[in-house]
């Protein structure tokens, strides 16, 4: 655990909802391999956004018969 406490870092988690507007550089997921870098985001364990817009999530079927959940920034005129 962290600091050597009985209580796990909560820092770990999606920080930004659907619909959500968002500029560049935000964070949007702080350590969760669960998500996937879509449009518009890069990043491996955080992923940031590239560009300013909305956000969205969408699911994609991976191999083996998994889905994948991909965050993207879709640009706002």
């Amino acid at each position: 655990m962290a600091g050597g406490k009985s209580t796990p870092k909560k820092d770990k988690k999606t920080k930004v909802a659907g619909g959500e507007l968002v500029t560049v550089g935000k964070i949007l997921i702080r350590g969760v391999d669960s998500y996937k870098a879509g449009i518009n985001v890069r990043g491996r364990g955080t992923l940031y956004a590239i560009a300013e817009g909305k956000v969205s999530f969408t699911r994609k079927k991976a191999a083996r018969g998994g889905v994948k959940t991909y965050i993207n920034v879709l640009p706002v005129k």
